[in-house]
Order: C-alpha cells, then sequence, then structure tokens
C-alpha cells in the first residue's frame, strides 16, 4: 500500500501534492484540467452536472468575446485552478475562515507563477473578475433558475451549451491552455 503522508493528496497523475506548501514543479496543467473538469459548479446545486473547468473555458470565451488581452482570458482559463487541489468552499462559508482563503491565495499564485505570470496587474483582475461575475450570474440563471443580483450582467457567449462531456471539457480546457499560454 502506497505510504502518503498526512498532508499530502495524490493526483490524478500520481503527483504527491502537499497543498499547504505548493511547489511549482509539482504543479501539473494536466491535473488541473482532470479534476476541474469533475467538480461541479455551485456544490452541485445546478439542475445538470456543470463542471469548474465548463465555466473556466467559458470565462476565457467571454474574455476573448469582450477583445480583452490573451493574457486576461488565460488569466480567466486559470482563475479556479487552487481547486483542483483544494476543492471548493462556498462564498459564504469561505469568509468564516480566513486560513483556507490564506491556503487557496498562495496554491493560486504558484500556478500563475508556473503557466501564466505573477505580473497581473489591477485592471486585469478587475477584468478576471467581472467576467468571473458575469458567468456566475448567468450559469445560476440558467442552471438554478436564480437570478443573484439586482442587475443583469453582460455576456456574449451562451452559457447554455453544456453539451461536452467530463472528457471532451477536460481536453477543451488542455487546448484553450495551449492556444493561450505565454510563450
Amino acid at each position: 500500500m502506497a505510504n502518503i503522508r498526512k498532508n499530502e493528496i495524490s493526483t490524478i497523475n500520481k503527483i504527491r501534492f502537499d497543498p499547504t506548501n505548493p511547489r511549482e514543479y509539482d504543479i501539473d496543467i494536466r491535473d488541473i484540467a482532470h479534476a476541474l473538469s469533475m467538480m461541479t459548479r455551485a456544490n452541485g446545486h445546478f439542475t445538470e452536472f456543470y463542471s469548474v473547468a465548463r465555466h473556466s473555458v467559458n470565462c476565457a470565451l467571454e474574455a476573448t468575446a469582450r477583445g480583452y488581452s490573451k493574457r486576461v482570458a488565460l488569466f480567466c482559463l486559470l482563475h479556479d485552478s487552487a481547486e483542483s487541489y483544494i476543492g471548493d468552499m462556498t462564498r459564504p462559508l469561505k469568509m468564516h475562515f480566513p486560513l483556507f482563503s490564506e491556503y487557496e491565495k498562495k496554491l493560486q499564485k504558484v500556478i500563475f507563477s508556473k503557466y501564466a505570470t505573477l505580473d497581473i496587474d489591477d485592471d486585469e483582475k478587475e477584468k478576471v473578475k467581472s467576467v468571473d461575475d458575469s458567468l456566475l450570474y448567468h450559469e445560476f440563471l440558467c442552471y438554478h433558475g436564480d437570478k443573484l443580483f439586482d442587475f443583469t450582467p453582460e455576456i456574449h457567449i451562451d452559457v447554455k451549451d453544456n453539451s461536452k462531456n467530463i472528457s471532451e471539457t477536460e481536453k477543451e480546457f488542455l487546448r484553450m491552455y495551449e492556444a493561450l499560454k505565454i510563450k
């Protein structure tokens, strides 16, 4: 039997990963794509399966549709990547667990450092947040019938197209990363 220490997970690619001490060389984009394609948005409270990977791909597509830079689209694709290693916690609960948020931010920073760049500026952060919030609203409207905000944020893509299965979404995430990655 494998000897996994209590502070490690074993990824789909059999990398022993310590989420409390993330190292760039332990992070694999294939692990991220796989895990996010298996994870549900809204803790599974949608009317059908809708993955975090599908959300991430749609965020990158929305950023592109808005005419944002490839960098912003890449940040949009990767913005939830830490969840692939530590899972997710709903927004209302997360504010009561600041240590979880610290680990999440630390891990996300390492992922951005490896696959994008650390020098995301305030304008780019705001664009990513705007895209993420717009998708959040429209996903909840489409897959839950709930309007989360008092206004309807702009959107340029169709979140209703959820026809790809888990494997196809994983592959699409990886293709999008290859198209957007900073060389």
